[in-house]
Formats: C-alpha cells, structure tokens, sequence
C-alpha cells in the first residue's frame, strides 16, 4: 500500500492516525500548497480506503480509528497516570464533577476509584462504564452521538444536557496547547461540549501531558488564563508560566505545586 501514496500523503495519514481527522486547509497552509491539491491527495487515499471523506476534511475510518484510540490510549502511559494522580488528590470525596473525552481523563477516572461519594456527570463511555462499577458512586451519563473511535459523546444533545448542572469541578484534556496559552482541539463538537463544561463548574481542571504545549489543532476551546488549575508531567515552556501566573491558574507537577 505504501508504494501507491507520494511522500506528501504518507505524511497526511501519519497526521490523521495522530488525530484522528485532517482539514484541507490547515493542510494547504502548512505545506504552501493550493486546497485542491490536498482534495487531490485526500481523494487518493480515500480511493484506496485509507481515509474518509468529511465536510473539510478527511478521518479515519472506524478500524484505523479504533487502532489511533488505542495508540493515544497507551502513549505517555506513565505521564498519564502521575498527571491523574495529582488531580484525583485535589477532589475531595463527595464532590460533584464533569469529566469529558480523552484518554488522560480516563486516567483520572481510575485515579479516583478510591474514592468515596462521587457523582460523576460524563459523556465519555469508558469514563462511565468504569466508575459505575463502584457501589457508592453517582454515575450520570451525557445524551448525544457516540463517536466510534473513542466512545465519546458529542452533539448538540450533549451541550444540552450538560447545561443543565452546576457541578464543583470539571476535568476537561485539550489536542494541543499553543504559546500564548490558548487551548486547541480537532473536534468543534468536542470544544463546544469542553467550553459548556467551563462555565458550569466552579474549578476547571485541565490534565495534559507535555506533548500537547506548543501542537497545533484546528478548533479553539479557550484559554489557560480562564482555568483553575492545570495539571500535566514537565514545567510547561515560559511563556505558559508567565499566563497562569498573570491568572492565577496554579499548575500542578509531580512532586511540585506552584501556586502561580
């Protein structure tokens, strides 16, 4: 199969194995080509039933994107599971929370099974099925479309029904984290699902390994400057330091808090 792709469309299908999705014109920018040349290549690798064709864009389809899922599941496994212990000990038990899609979310998840008294509102499938299996925990789950890759739920029905609580925390994951601190994401659907959680929680908590400062998405969700806390694995770069500080977001580290 890899005989019949050009370098350029190798590139492309790393891309969308990566995220999961791929967009004409972010594509046409950063290789300084014309959008009908990327339609070319992504019509290419949708002929030879590598990609799907979507509204701007291309994804994967459901068995490659199963695969990325369990990719990004397993990437940065131990950065994962320490950024999920540093969240999990700042709730306390009989909190009321939001925890959204991704797969350090559902670190988080496990993180907090030892918990006792936890009402969960979530529209992430693995989220729910796991802490559902604990007796005396509310599990609460959010109307919507589930995506195929990753069991999430999106859609209008989800923003919906999210809206309808006041929860004590949110714990929300971003594609990629950009330097002047605005928090970037492949999924509108997705973003609009993260943004409601903001504003119904009193403490946003964003969990994000290092890979994600400085990657690139296409979708904005916000900013570093309107979350409580931000908790990840390394010292974030300077200039993301320097915005949590001017916000008094706190960032968390493994055994290190700054109370910025």
């Amino acid at each position: 199969m890899a005989a019949q792709i050009n370098p350029r469309q190798q590139q492309i299908m790393d891309k969308a194995q990566q995220s999961g999705f791929v967009a004409i014109e972010s594509l046409a920018r950063e290789y300084g080509v014309t959008s009908q040349t990327i339609r070319r290549d992504i019509n290419h690798l949708c002929k030879l039933g590598m990609l799907i064709r979507y509204h701007g864009g291309a994804g994967l389809p459901t068995s490659a994107e199963n695969t990325a899922y369990v990719t990004r599941r397993d990437h940065l496994l131990k950065e994962k599971q320490r950024i999920a212990s540093l969240t999990a000990a700042q709730i306390p038990d009989y909190s009321s929370l939001f925890i959204n899609i991704g797969t350090t979310n559902e670190e988080v998840a496990r993180a907090l099974m030892a918990h006792h008294g936890l009402r969960i509102i979530t529209n992430n499938l693995n989220v729910a099925y796991l802490m559902s299996a604990k007796k005396d925990f509310e599990v609460i789950v959010a109307s919507g479309v589930v995506r195929n890759q990753d069991r999430g739920v999106v859609g209008e029905a989800t923003v919906d029904f999210i809206s309808q609580f006041i929860v004590d925390f949110g714990v929300i994951g971003t594609s990629g984290i950009d330097m002047d601190g605005t928090l970037l994401d492949f999924d509108y659907r997705e973003v609009r699902v993260s943004q409601t959680i903001i504003k119904h929680s009193r403490r946003i908590f964003l969990v994000a390994d290092h890979s994600k400062f400085g990657r690139n998405a296409m979708v904005r969700l916000g900013n570093i400057s309107e979350l409580s806390a931000l908790f990840t694995d390394q010292p974030p770069p300077t200039e993301i330091i320097e915005i949590a500080a001017a916000s008094g977001t706190e960032i968390h580290l493994p055994g290190l808090y700054q109370n910025t």
